[in-house]
């Protein structure tokens, strides 16, 4: 799939606790005049099949696309959203974007200032501060001594991450391995929630009491491939514990919190000169790309590097299904060739192309996605348009409901991870790679969420036949599609990759439809079966497609 290169270890946590987020009330702005935008668009983003928040700031230009209000308060008091509670159930559904105009030479403190403005502003946003006990992992000292060496402090605090030896012997599960010199256990807190977020679902708060920084070393399996290796999987706890010494539990810590009290969930209307204030960047396109036939054995893969996209082995059907977010399921009068043809594409975005703004260092997807849809109508000739056409889809309904009734003060939202009982039944059972939590939604939210909470499974809308009224509790535990002995896969996950490309997963072609495996591993439609007493059925009807109206199988002449 196409991916931003990123460090293994960001700063997301690193002011998640500072003085100055807590130290004030939320909703009173400092002495003197409040930082504010010139102008800014605030809108309802497009649907897409895989929303996720993101921001740029660049020049005069901030943007943050695919935001619900959580991540929108998240960014503007610099804090984790998992600290944000409260307010109406809306708050993780709506997504909005937000492109604006700042002064010269203002600060990232200066934009905290100007978004928490806009948000009381145009969402009359109304927080305040508090402290609650909240689900988080504890880093102890374990019965022992710590099995780490104390550093000297010549060196730079880091954890260098250890690229894993090439040609491996077959069947090997390759390890997540770190060197790390001069670490404080604060900040290697920080960086476990960043390296193994597929166990470590809530904050990692450092209570070892430990001073210092340390010399160690450090290897662990991602989730889904400790499921693969069996015995021999080493999870982030076994690592933690036989490695180190410490111990890493599940616990609550009091930590302090913003509580949303009030807030519209339609934004007061954009100005009536917002194009001429703010005019729109022209569209995003490749500055100069080439494209030509893959070598025979070469081997899918791709990614952004600043604004330069490259990409090995593609085929028709990865490049159309990411252009267009939609998933192969999606595609009508499609040729045979978008299979099996195989293309390497080298392009360049034009400088304006990032977010509109000179300077900015990676391409967003939405960007990338016109400029491909673009690309492949200058090079291809392609034609397509979108219409309902009757597909093979899911259809949820009922068969021995056995569902929880919400408490209508919650917030409707999904997540990855356990609930608020802290139960996680992937830590003893890992082949059960998939724990999705989802408070306070009906049964249609919850069919229409599916898609992109489960591509793995889910290629196509579902619909909820159900006939059941009100808001549920759903706790769902299942195996990924590549854990399905079927797939032959090894990602716990099942996901269908970013950026909505799912159809082109190898996942995608397990048949995730049929029984549980032998191996303990239990699909999607088994586990609403048995954990909800509801069916996924597979039908033909209307779904939104995507219809090749014309396509030419050779690229024109680089």
């Amino acid at each position: 799939m196409i991916k931003t290169t990123r460090a293994l270890a960001s700063a997301t946590l690193l002011a998640l606790l500072t003085s100055a987020a807590f130290g004030q009330t939320a909703n009173t702005p400092p002495a003197g005049t409040t930082p504010a935008f010139e102008i800014a668009n605030v809108h309802a983003s497009p649907h897409t099949l895989h929303p996720f928040a993101r921001s740029t700031f660049h020049g005069d230009r901030f943007i943050m696309r695919q935001a619900n209000m959580v991540d929108l308060i998240a960014k503007a008091y610099g804090v984790d959203s998992s600290f944000v509670l409260g307010g109406l159930s809306w708050l993780e559904i709506d997504h909005f974007d937000i492109y604006a105009k700042t002064p010269p030479k203002t600060s990232q403190e200066d934009l905290k200032l100007m978004l928490r403005a806009l948000l009381a502003d145009r969402f009359h946003l109304v927080v305040h501060n508090d402290h609650k006990p909240l689900p988080a992992f504890l880093l102890t000292v374990g019965k022992s001594a710590p099995k780490m060496t104390e550093a000297d402090g010549s060196a730079d605090s880091e954890c260098k991450y250890i690229e894993p030896p090439p040609n491996p012997p077959a069947g090997t599960v390759p390890l997540y391995t770190f060197s790390c010199h001069n670490m404080t256990m604060e900040a290697f807190a920080q960086d476990l929630h960043d390296w193994a977020g597929d166990y470590l679902t809530n904050p990692v708060v450092d209570a070892t009491g430990l001073k210092g920084g340390y010399d160690f070393d450090f290897k662990f399996h991602s989730k889904g491939r400790a499921a693969r290796a069996g015995a021999d999987g080493i999870t982030i706890f076994d690592a933690v514990d036989k490695q180190l010494g410490l111990k890493l539990e599940a616990k609550t810590a009091p930590e302090p919190v913003f509580v949303v009290d009030s807030a519209n969930q339609h934004p007061t209307p954009n100005s009536p000169d917002l194009d001429k204030l703010l005019p729109p960047p022209p569209p995003p396109e490749f500055e100069v790309a080439t494209i030509r036939p893959s070598l025979p054995d070469a081997k899918m893969n791709g990614r952004i590097n600043g604004i330069q996209v490259s990409g090995q082995a593609l085929t028709m059907d990865f490049l159309i299904t990411f252009a267009y977010d939609v998933t192969d399921e999606m595609l009508v009068n499609k040729p045979k060739w978008f299979d099996s043809d195989h293309f390497d594409v080298l392009a360049k975005a034009s400088t304006d192309a990032t977010s509109g703004q000179p300077g900015a260092s990676d391409i967003d997807v939405d960007d990338l996605r016109v400029m491909m849809r673009k690309f492949l109508a200058d090079r291809f000739k392609l034609a397509a348009h979108m219409e309902d056409r009757p597909l093979d889809a899911y259809t949820l309904v009922t068969a021995n409901p056995k569902l929880t009734k919400a408490d209508p003060a919650n917030r409707t939202g999904c997540k990855e991870g356990p609930g608020a009982d802290g139960k996680d039944p992937r830590i003893a059972t890992p082949i059960l790679g998939r724990l999705l939590t989802c408070r306070n939604m009906s049964m249609s939210q919850f069919a229409a969420m599916l898609q992109s909470q489960v591509p793995g499974y889910i290629h196509t809308p579902v619909l909820d036949a159900t006939g059941i009224n009100g808001n549920y509790d759903i706790t769902l535990s299942f195996s990924g599609a590549g854990q399905l002995q079927s797939g032959g896969g090894s990602n716990g996950g099942g996901g269908g990759g970013s950026g909505g490309g799912s159809g082109n997963n190898p996942q995608s072609s397990v048949d995730t439809s049929a029984a549980s495996d032998p191996n303990g591993a239990l699909s999607l439609p088994d586990a609403i079966k048995k954990e909800l007493g509801l069916k996924l059925v597979k039908q033909k009807r209307p779904v939104p497609a995507l219809v090749i109206d014309h396509i030419e199988q050779k690229p024109t002449n680089n």
